[in-house]
Parts: C-alpha cells; sequence; structure tokens
C-alpha cells in the first residue's frame, strides 16, 4: 500500500538499540551525567567517555559508602542506615574521609507533611 511505511530499522542503528547506561553496565544514568557536565561550566568539549567515567566514579562511590554504613549499622545494632551511621562510615575510612574533607553531613530530618 501506497500509504504505509516499513517498520525496519535503519542500518546504522541496528547494533546500538540499548541505553548507554546498559551498555556501560551501570546503574547510574549516563545520559544525567552528560546533561550535568553540559549544564555546568566545566568544559566546551567533552569526550564521549567522559560521562561514562563520571557515572561510574559516582556510582562506585554511593556503593563503597553505603557498604561501610551498613557495617556500621551492624557493628550499632541498627538495621536502619541512617545519616549518623553514614557520616561515621565517611570519618572511619581514612580514604574516604580525607576525600569528602570538610564535607557536612546533615543530621536533620526533612519534615512529613
Amino acid at each position: 500500500m501506497p500509504g504505509k511505511r516499513s517498520r525496519r530499522k535503519s542500518p546504522g542503528r541496528q547494533g546500538r538499540t540499548c541505553a548507554r547506561t546498559t551498555r556501560a553496565g551501570l546503574s547510574a544514568s549516563v545520559s544525567h551525567m552528560e546533561r550535568l557536565l553540559r549544564e555546568g561550566p566545566y568544559a566546551q568539549c567533552l569526550s564521549s567517555s567522559a560521562r561514562v567515567f563520571l557515572a561510574a566514579t559516582i556510582e562506585y562511590l554511593t556503593a563503597r559508602v553505603l557498604e561501610l554504613a551498613g557495617d556500621e549499622a551492624q557493628i550499632v545494632g541498627r538495621r536502619c542506615i541512617t545519616p549518623e551511621l553514614v557520616a561515621m562510615a565517611v570519618h572511619n575510612n581514612a580514604l574516604l574521609s580525607a576525600f569528602f574533607g570538610t564535607l557536612a553531613i546533615s543530621q536533620v530530618a526533612p519534615t512529613q507533611e
């Protein structure tokens, strides 16, 4: 029929059907990192691997801090990770303590309305 279009994919896109985050094997969004890098005054030109590297770094740091906070929770005998336990985990780890330096982790919980 003259009005129908083919549903076939174009030849150039056949190998690229999954998202960049999935291809990189990450949970942190590569597209979100790209948007943040482009909106900020960091650089005028970004390599294609910069956004993937940043997403992987943020995912690793998050996993490491949560792992250490979970260990602190087990030591203290709690079942939930609180901001206090996250602060203790960062403070007790020499590398993370030096990395985060003067970071202040808020102890104030948001109010429920």
